[in-house]
């Protein structure tokens, strides 16, 4: 499922859940069934910094020049966040990357408004993280 995630399939649960625990549960599923990222992508250079959790994200360059994106975490729910992420940057190119105002599209979700002030920060260190990778491979 984790392949074929998309922002839009999210915004729907969303709407379709009766309540932020119902919500919650859905993230932590998301982790679950995020794509294992391979091990060999766990570097250092891939780990978000800013994050409690261990937080490894990759976005590499697909042969259509889109972004593909590995992601994983040490924790289910932020796990789950990542899934999120992938999410909303998928099938898209470096430059479509940097024009996504994530921001919004948490908004819209209301994410900000239950997760803690500590994962709310992580969230956008993840979201920088991304956006850094894709203006290295935009530079390239």
């Amino acid at each position: 499922m984790s392949d074929e995630l998309t922002y839009d399939y999210i915004h729907e649960a969303f709407d379709f859940l009766p309540d932020w625990e119902s919500r919650y549960q859905f993230i932590e599923d998301l982790g679950k069934k995020l794509a294992p990222m391979d091990d060999t992508l766990k570097t250092d250079a891939n780990r978000v910094h800013g994050c409690m959790s261990m937080v490894w994200i990759k976005a590499e360059p697909r042969g259509d020049g889109k972004v593909v994106i590995h992601g994983d975490c040490d924790t289910s729910t932020i796990k789950g966040v990542v899934a999120i992420v992938i999410a909303i940057f998928r099938d898209k190119t470096p430059a479509q990357i940097l024009d996504v105002d994530a921001d919004d599209r948490f908004e819209e979700l209301g994410l900000f408004d239950h997760l803690s002030p500590t994962r709310h920060v992580g969230v956008y260190a993840i979201v920088e993280h991304v956006r850094r990778q894709a203006g290295d491979l935009l530079a390239a």
